[in-house]
């Protein structure tokens, strides 16, 4: 497990409260965690957890009703929402289940979206999305559409999409549950490699034991609470 320098990640207290129906839902609970940069976190539990809650709070998805979070340095449930936009922009890539590609356009052209919001000219947005495309093991397949590539290859796109704006943060929804084992080892592999290699911090939400234990940490949540932390095999 990697020695915690810089926390990316500071939770204290965090608790969210929504509304469904007359009933009051509380998916998250006085949690507490830090997580540090460079480190690999897996997030398990059943359905209704806090998982994907705690994912889109981390991600500037969602605000805490109770508590403070801290991340990338910031507290982001103070941020308006247009800071908000261009603080998630530049900090946080996010890998979803059924990667959520384009389909009309290039896996270029998917990983180059993020970047046409930013002030940068043509030539460094196209050596930007080459180079991550070439760490994702994809630069011979970058002008090939979304129904051209396997599962695998559509999620390493969307892995490169998440990394073009150089974030600090990955969260990953479930990351390999649309995938074959082979593609899924696949994308563990090059989502280690990152933490390893670019010191990227992930938090990745996910049922698999399996994919858990390429992780540096592993973290069971149940009705909103922290119930253990351990180390994985990974470190």
């Amino acid at each position: 497990m990697k020695k915690p320098n810089d926390a990316v990640i500071e939770c204290h207290g965090l608790t969210k409260h929504y509304a469904k129906g007359k009933i009051s839902v509380t998916p998250l609970k006085d949690l507490d965690l830090e997580v540090s940069r460079g480190e690999y976190l897996a997030l398990m539990g059943p359905s209704g957890s806090g998982k994907t809650t705690l994912l889109n709070l981390v991600a500037g998805i969602d605000s805490p009703s109770e508590g403070t979070l801290r991340v990338c340095g910031e507290n982001i449930a103070e941020l308006s929402r247009s800071r908000l936009a261009r603080w998630r922009a530049h900090h946080v890539g996010y890998i979803f289940q059924l990667y959520h590609l384009v389909p009309v356009l290039t896996a270029f052209e998917n990983v180059e979206l993020p970047l046409l919001l930013d002030d940068m000219s043509g030539r460094e947005r196209r050596e930007r999305v080459e180079h991550v495309l070439g760490i994702v093991g994809l630069d011979d397949r970058m002008h090939h559409f979304p129904r051209e590539l396997s599962g695998g290859q559509e999620q390493r796109v969307a892995i490169a999409r998440a990394l073009v704006t150089s974030p600090d943060l990955l969260v990953a929804d479930e990351p390999t549950g649309d995938l074959d084992r082979e593609a899924a080892d696949a994308v563990l592999g090059l989502l280690r490699r990152l933490a390893d290699e670019q010191s990227k911090t992930i938090l990745m939400v996910t049922h698999d034991p399996r994919a858990a234990s390429s992780a540096d940490r592993v973290l069971h949540l149940d009705k909103g609470r922290l119930l253990e932390a351990e180390a994985s095999n990974a470190a």
